[in-house]
This record gives structure tokens, C-alpha cells and sequence, in this order.
């Protein structure tokens, strides 16, 4: 091989310029003079031609214009470009140039043949799930496929909500009866009960909701007997109620620890629960001769003795009462009327201060203020005026009675006291003695106690005093 090439460049001699590999220079380029016209030996893209100069530049010229075509092919490959006999690049018409991301989006062949159709009739791509409006039929399963399996094909597939045990149960239905108490609510409350799975521990919701009204307000507990009401028939049967009522006799001993009165409240409960119809009526009597426990025993009784006076036309279905926002006013008014005359006569402050704290009406106790000093104007009495000062300096320092209502109940008084007058003529006199005296023992301030109106009117004395006019106050 060796031998071959030696006798080959005897046979064509070469200059030493015409051996480099490096491509011709800008002169060279141009046609300048540094080029001799004489035969050289040359590599075009990869191939050794013999031939002249002139045709060694056309030769790059044309491989210099593939490379670009190739290089742009991918862009502009719709444009139809290609390559002339002499080298010049000829641009295409079929289709104007593109930019590479609207490429992407494109959904036509890219290969520059066909009729120009989108792929697959439109239902092609990244992310589509076949054309629009196409609606797709059940596909039907083969049975002679391996992957068959008979029982899968019959499957029923359904949300399961795992019933509750006793630690979830009390954690889950707790926050809504507490709730409840709030919004007064029985739909959401039953809507919310048919969500959960109870299972067993259906039985467990009215004990539940009984013991937390235990230690709420009368109001509360009103709420707890409508509840039960509503929640029987649909999400509790009668026999859950029954079941209840067995559970909550049965834990007596237990609730007595907590809330003293529990078994007379129970008993309420049991007797609103047969009158409004969701315990049978032979409920009570079936626990005759079989009731052990003295707390039981107690709430049987006070159910019985309710229901006894209700065939004497007592309403058991509002013994509980009803919440201090949702009474009327008048009603408001004749309670605390009565509350007053039965602390006049029993002279008891603290059975006072509880009925006034179960009316549940903070914001109306300036009420209760305004009728205890017209009842002092209207007795001219001695004890009455002492019994009403003291029940409003306990009730002051209690905070049972709030300073602002405390004062409203003063400033109406004040505004009232002309035609208090007219039916009492020496309320004038009475009211600035008992300003005076609440005064000195704190439970007004000095401001309200200056607010206190004087009636000034003259008064001509006897001709022993000269005739003098004198101005008294009482």
C-alpha cells in the first residue's frame, strides 16, 4: 500500500501548499492571485477530487449551501426549500414558515406530504381523548381473554363509612349537640347524624345529648327535648329511645356526682319524652317493683307525678321554659314582677338571685332595676326599702347585675319619675333618700347619684314664719 502511494505522487507531483486541509482564505475566496490555476487535490465533505481551483470554490459553495439546508430542515420544513444544479437555494411556496413552539401545537404532518389533514381525523395527540362530541360505547369483554376473571365482572363498587366505636362515637357527636345548643338547628343535626355510620352506637345519641343538657341552662335543656322529637323517626327509632332512657337510669349513681339534681331533671326528660310521644306510656310503669337504685326510683316518681298533673291541664311540653331572647318582653316583665314579690315576702337573696340568673337575660336586667325601685315608691315601706337595697348591692358585687345595667335601670327611673309622681306624691322624696342611700353603699358612683332630679316648688308658711317664701325640698 505503501509502494502504491509513492508511485502515485512520482506520478503527480503536489506542492506543499496544495497538502494542507484547511479551507482557502478570504483572498482565495474572492479570486485573488495567490490561487495558481493549476491542478490541486482537495477534500469535499469527505471526498478527494482532483480538479482546478474555479471548480473547488463552486464545489464548497455548494456543500457550504446543504449544510445549511440541513441545519434549517427541521424548522422550516414545510417551505418546500431546495437545492439547484448550481448550488443556489430555492425557496418553496407551499406553505409559509412556522415558529418551533406553533410547530408543537400543530397537529399536521410535518413530513410535507398528504392532503394537509390534521392526525387521526383530530383525535390524535398529547392529552386528547378522541373528537369532540364522540361518545364511546360500553366495551364488551372478551371471556376467552386470560385475563378474564368472572368475579371481578359482577363486582358492585361503594363508598364504605366504617361504623364508629365508643372513644370516636363520644369525640364526634359531642361538638354537635354542643353546636346544636348554639344554632337551634334540628335539620343540620340530623344531616349531619345520617352522614356518620352509628351502627351499635345509635342508641347512644339521645343519653348523650341528655347528660351534656344536665349541666347546660333550662333553654338548653329545651333544645335537648325538641331534638329528641325531631331526630326519632328519622335517624332514631323508638327502641333506640327506650334504649336511651334504660342507659341514662342505669348511669344515675354516676351523674348525681356531677349535676345534683340529675334524677328530677331525668325525670323531666322521661315525662316530656312521653307526652311529646316518642316513649310509650306503659314506659313507667314497666319499671315498677324493679327499680333498685334510689335515684331511679326518684326519677320514675317525678316523671309519674308530672304526668299526673298534666291530666290536671299542666303543659308539660314547656315546663323547660324557653330561652331569655326568644320570650316576649311582657312575659320578661310579669317574671320579674313575680320574681320581686316573692323575694318581698320570703326575703331570700339567693333563691332571687338564681331565678334572675335562669331567665337567661343579661341584657335586660335593667328591667329588673327600674321595677325594684318603683316597687320601693309605690310600698312607702320601711322593709321594703332596706330588702330592695340589699338584693341590689348583692347582685351589684355578684356582677350578676352589670354596672351598665345597673345604671340604664337608674337613668329610667329618673326619666319616668314625673309620672310616677302623679299616682305617688312623695316619690320625689322617696327616690332621692334611696339614690342617696345606694350611694353609701357602692352601688352607684357619684356622677348618677348627681343625675338624681329634685322637684323644687314654693311654698308659702304661716304668717308666724312673716310671710317669708321658702323653697323645700322633699
Amino acid at each position: 500500500m505503501a509502494a502504491d502511494c509513492e508511485a502515485w505522487l512520482n506520478a503527480n507531483p503536489v506542492e506543499a501548499v496544495d497538502l494542507s486541509d484547511s479551507f482557502i482564505s478570504a483572498e482565495e475566496d474572492n479570486g485573488g492571485s495567490g490561487v495558481s490555476n493549476k491542478n490541486v487535490i482537495n477534500e469535499i465533505n469527505g471526498n478527494w477530487v482532483s480538479s482546478s481551483s474555479s471548480n473547488i470554490q463552486e464545489a464548497r459553495l455548494k456543500a457550504k449551501a446543504k449544510r445549511r439546508l440541513r441545519k434549517n430542515s427541521s424548522r422550516d420544513s414545510g417551505r418546500g426549500d431546495s437545492l439547484s444544479d448550481n448550488g443556489e437555494v430555492v425557496r418553496g411556496t407551499s406553505m409559509a414558515p412556522t415558529s418551533p413552539k406553533s410547530k408543537l401545537l400543530d397537529r399536521k404532518s410535518r413530513m410535507g406530504k398528504g392532503r394537509g389533514l390534521p392526525k387521526k381525523g383530530g383525535a390524535g395527540g398529547k392529552g386528547v381523548w378522541g373528537r369532540s362530541g364522540e361518545v364511546y360505547e360500553p366495551v364488551e369483554v372478551d371471556k376467552k381473554d386470560p385475563n378474564f376473571d368472572e368475579d371481578q365482572e359482577n363486582c358492585v363498587y361503594e363508598t364504605v363509612v366504617p361504623p364508629l366505636d365508643e372513644r370516636d362515637f363520644e369525640k364526634t357527636v359531642t361538638p354537635i349537640v354542643q353546636e346544636y345548643f348554639e344554632h337551634g338547628d334540628t335539620n343540620e343535626v340530623a344531616e349531619l347524624l345520617a352522614d356518620l355510620n352509628l351502627g351499635p352506637m345509635r342508641s347512644e345519641v339521645p343519653s348523650l345529648a341528655v347528660s351534656l343538657a344536665l349541666e347546660a341552662k333550662a333553654s338548653q335543656r329545651e333544645l335537648t327535648s325538641r331534638l329528641l322529637v325531631d331526630l326519632c323517626g328519622s335517624v332514631l327509632s323508638h327502641s333506640d329511645m327506650e334504649s336511651s332512657f334504660d342507659k341514662l337510669l342505669r348511669d344515675l349513681p354516676d351523674l348525681v356526682l356531677d349535676t345534683p339534681g340529675a334524677p328530677q331533671l331525668v325525670g323531666q326528660f322521661i315525662a316530656r319524652a312521653v307526652s311529646d310521644q316518642i316513649l310509650s306510656k306503659s314506659y313507667i310503669d314497666g319499671y315498677k317493683g324493679k327499680v333498685d337504685c334510689e335515684h331511679a326510683r326518684a326519677a320514675l316518681d317525678r316523671a309519674a307525678v308530672l304526668l299526673k298533673m298534666s291530666m290536671g291541664g299542666l303543659r308539660i311540653d314547656n315546663h323547660w321554659g324557653t330561652g331569655g331572647g326568644q320570650r316576649p318582653v311582657i312575659q320578661l316583665i310579669k317574671e320579674m314582677n313575680l320574681l320581686l314579690k316573692e323575694y318581698s315576702l320570703s326575703g331570700d337573696g339567693k333563691e332571687a338571685e338564681r331565678c334572675l340568673r335562669d331567665l337567661e337575660v343579661p341584657h335586660f336586667h335593667h328591667e329588673f332595676v327600674y321595677e325594684a325601685i318603683v316597687m320601693v315608691l309605690e310600698s312607702r315601706g320601711e322593709k321594703t326599702f332596706k330588702m330592695v337595697l340589699q338584693l341590689l348591692k348583692s347582685l351589684s358585687l355578684s356582677s350578676i347585675i352589670t354596672e351598665d345595667q345597673m345604671r340604664r335601670g337608674y337613668e329610667r327611673v329618673y326619666m319616668d319619675i314625673d309620672e310616677i309622681n302623679i299616682d305617688v306624691p312623695l316619690a320625689y322624696f322617696i327616690l332621692e333618700q334611696f339614690v342617696e342611700k345606694s350611694f353609701h353603699m357602692g352601688v352607684i358612683g357619684v356622677k348618677l347619684r348627681d343625675q338624681c332630679p329634685h322637684r323644687n316648688r314654693k311654698r308659702f308658711v304661716s304668717e308666724g314664719d312673716g310671710g317669708v317664701v321658702k323653697f323645700e325640698r322633699y
